[in-house]
């Protein structure tokens, strides 16, 4: 459900009333950068590392947004203030305006709009909650464009792909390179534990820098023994893991059950999934 209070190109309004132009690129083209915030108990989650992530999409598509760290953090805070607090999320999106044509090429003396809102966000899961829970998953090769790392208003390759795990009544789609190497999930990040040790797929082109994703490594590295490490997996290689887990934002740590037709281990929630969900609850708001 979306909160009544949103943002507007410097004013903050009802929602209804955010009104955007047709010609804007954002609406044409999917020509934009966007963030998503996680807010629980009024305390917003990785803030400054999602701020820094919107800022650097948006110098990669060359969009020139008139902010500062604090004017980001004082649009996020105002936000969540006029929305009540509790558990939210935060949407931010900047396209780069509205010109007076549809043409390919960037236009100049064009204003970007900045747009954002509150939705309500479900309350974290406890670790002791997780047996209540838990995905079933599809898999398709990866069919995205080739620079997944930012964070673009353009989600159609996306959308598809969740849609095509929604059509087989599952809850996500893993997907995979031309070379059967695991990249991401549909709207998520993937973990995967063999004998213990903990193994996500490296950061590059085809994966976006999940925030959660860096969060619950760096947690892990400083608050428990575990060992991460950060290669290839093989789509294969993590059909036959003892855990999988999915990361996002909103979701925080999911574990997997079944993967196409293969069962997870044992089809149960894994005891790592449950450390590490625990170990993030306790430590999330200090990084």
């Amino acid at each position: 459900m979306i909160k009544d209070t949103a943002y507007l190109n410097g004013e903050l309004l009802p929602v209804h009333q955010a009104v955007i132009s047709p010609l804007d690129r954002g609406f044409l083209f999917g020509d934009g950068i966007y963030e998503f915030i996680p807010v629980h108990d009024g305390k917003p989650i990785g803030r400054d590392r999602h701020i820094q992530r919107l800022i650097n999409g948006l110098e990669a598509i060359s969009i020139q947004v008139q902010f500062m760290l604090r004017d980001w953090q004082k649009l996020i805070d105002d936000l969540i203030n006029k929305n009540g607090g509790g558990d939210l999320g935060v949407y931010i999106q900047v396209s780069r305006g509205a010109d007076n044509k549809r043409h390919h090429a960037f236009p100049k003396n064009v204003k970007p709009t900045v747009f954002a809102m509150c939705s309500v966000l479900r309350k974290p899961l406890d670790s002791n909650e997780l047996d209540d829970f838990g995905c079933k998953v599809v898999t398709q090769m990866d069919q995205r464009w080739r620079n997944c790392h930012i964070k673009s208003t353009s989600l159609l390759g996306n959308v598809m792909h969740f849609q095509h795990g929604q059509n087989k009544q599952k809850d996500e789609t893993l997907l995979y390179n031309e070379q059967h190497m695991l990249t991401e999930a549909a709207s998520c990040n993937v973990f995967v534990v063999d004998n213990n040790h903990i193994i996500t797929p490296r950061l590059d082109h085809q994966i976006l820098p999940g925030i959660t994703r860096a969060m619950l490594i760096d947690i892990l590295h400083d608050k428990t023994d575990f060992q991460v490490t950060e290669r290839d997996i093989s789509i294969d290689e993590v059909k036959r893991a003892q855990e999988v887990w999915l990361t996002s934002s909103s979701r925080e740590v999911m574990p997997i059950l079944q993967i196409d037709d293969v069962r997870i281990g044992d089809g149960k929630i894994g005891n790592v999934c449950k450390r590490a969900l625990a170990v993030f609850n306790q430590y999330k708001f200090d990084y």
